[in-house]
């Protein structure tokens, strides 16, 4: 789920028309009230996993989730398989209300920046999405409900969250998102090779974001980590040459084009 940038969004479809108002019955899908909506939005998950969303006050699924705040957000990770029905992906459900943490804002834009273009504008605002259920799919056959705790995602860690910037900035400015992309195992001209262009985006107790335009990728850390000073001991062992002691390069490195990227069994 964390090596994913962008989603299926699912809403309710209001119906906030009223009668005789034929533009107001245009505008809000005149007798598709109580009907699935799908949308597609981006997203990043903050260090609890919970997903963020920016979100415009005049597209339709923000409307919906004015009226009705339950949602649900679908993350595939079949792209590129020959067989996509063998793929993972996960629906999440749960219930979205605004934020206006800066942190969660910050985190936001880091992983989308070029947001930042839009991200002031009067109609736009942060959502943050409370997981309460999610529907696993990792395969023929292997298909599980799950409840938020069954996720598994890491509790708070308020020491990583309150140093992430100034780390990021510092890992940046030393190149580590070009080492972390050279020493991984993209080889298809779109991750991996010699890392150029490549940065950091994000940190969390599970692992590292990466971009490169529009493709970003994704380092899992060996272990769960709480506070900057283990997230630059993870770095360090993930960027070690191959061969140096007890390293053997970040091999949880995931390449993913402007389509949802791949993802292994279990990474969703």
């Amino acid at each position: 789920m964390r090596a994913c940038d962008r989603a299926t969004f699912a809403t309710l479809q209001r119906g906030d028309a009223r009668e005789g108002d034929a533009r107001g019955a245009e505008e809000a899908g005149a007798g598709c009230a109580g009907w699935p909506y799908p949308s597609l939005v981006l997203v990043a998950l903050d260090h609890d996993g919970s997903p963020l969303l920016l979100l415009s006050g005049l597209a339709d699924h923000t409307r919906n989730l004015l009226a009705d705040n339950r949602v649900g957000l679908l993350f595939d990770g079949t792209a590129g398989l020959a067989q996509p029905l063998t793929g993972a992906r996960l629906s999440l459900l749960g219930r979205v209300e605004r934020s206006d943490d800066p942190a969660c804002r910050a985190r936001y834009l880091r992983r989308h920046p070029d947001a930042a273009l839009y991200a002031g504008f009067g109609d736009f605002a942060l959502y943050r999405v409370a997981v309460e259920r999610a529907h696993l799919v990792a395969g023929f056959g292997r298909i599980h409900w799950l409840t938020a705790a069954e996720l598994g995602f890491p509790p708070p860690a308020p020491a990583l969250a309150a140093g992430e910037q100034d780390l990021l900035d510092r890992l940046n400015a030393e190149g580590y998102g070009a080492r972390l992309a050279a020493a991984g195992d993209g080889k298809d001209g779109k991750g991996g090779g010699n890392g150029e262009g490549w940065s950091l985006t994000g940190l969390d107790p599970e692992g590292c974001d990466l971009r490169r335009g529009g493709y970003v990728a994704r380092v899992d850390f060996g272990r769960r980590i709480q506070d900057p000073e283990s997230a630059r001991l993870e770095l360090d062992k993930l960027v070690r040459p191959q061969g140096g002691p007890g390293s053997s390069g970040p091999e949880t490195l995931n390449s993913h084009s402007p389509a949802p990227g791949k993802s292994r069994e279990g990474e969703m």
